[in-house]
């Protein structure tokens, strides 16, 4: 069982805290000129997906959580239930929509995914950091703007709806980064 002190704390690294698991969103490392140094932290529990703030004693020993990460394969949706299969078993292993929903606005069946589990525990879903999406309600282009800057809304065929440049069109597929939503190229 390997420990962390709280004065290690850097994002991204997960614990055991009150028998849940956390994870690291936001720290910073505080020495105040009178009193001793504290942590402070924006903390989210990895089953719930609630965020708190909390300041720590940088000697606080925490249970470091060990997060298995797998690729799996988005297959179909029933109800509430989102079923992904396991690349190198083909299990399919079934998550609830509160854990996908995040995810959903960039994958459709048969994308690869990066899901979290933790005790074998499906806790999270992460698309591909690139995706290629179509496009399926635009406003008309305006030919030859390549060059003209400017914006407008489109939807996708998740229903995600993202700001694109003018020449694109409905119809159109692009490339998009999933960790802040924007529009990369069009492909």
């Amino acid at each position: 069982m390997a420990f962390i002190q709280a004065g290690d704390f850097r994002k991204g690294i997960t614990f055991v805290m009150d028998n849940t698991v956390q994870v690291i969103v936001d720290f910073q490392h505080v020495k105040p000129g009178k009193g001793a140094a504290f942590v402070r932290t924006k903390i989210r529990n990895v089953m719930t997906g609630g965020v708190i703030e909390r300041t720590f004693n940088p000697s606080e020993k925490y249970e470091t959580a060990h997060i298995e990460r797998k690729k799996m394969e988005y297959s179909y949706n029933d109800a509430d239930l989102y079923y992904f299969m396991d690349m190198e078993t083909y299990e399919t292993v079934p998550i609830s929509k509160d854990k996908v929903s995040d995810a959903l606005q960039f994958i459709k069946e048969n994308m690869v995914c990066d899901i979290a589990f933790y005790n074998g525990s499906a806790f999270s879903v992460e698309p591909q950091n690139f995706v290629e999406l179509l496009i399926v309600q635009a406003d008309p282009g305006i030919p030859g703007a390549t060059a003209q800057p400017g914006s407008k809304s489109a939807t996708l065929e998740t229903g995600y709806v993202i700001q694109v440049p003018l020449f694109v069109n409905e119809g159109d597929t692009i490339r998009i980064d999933t960790r802040n939503g924007t529009y990369m190229s069009r492909v």
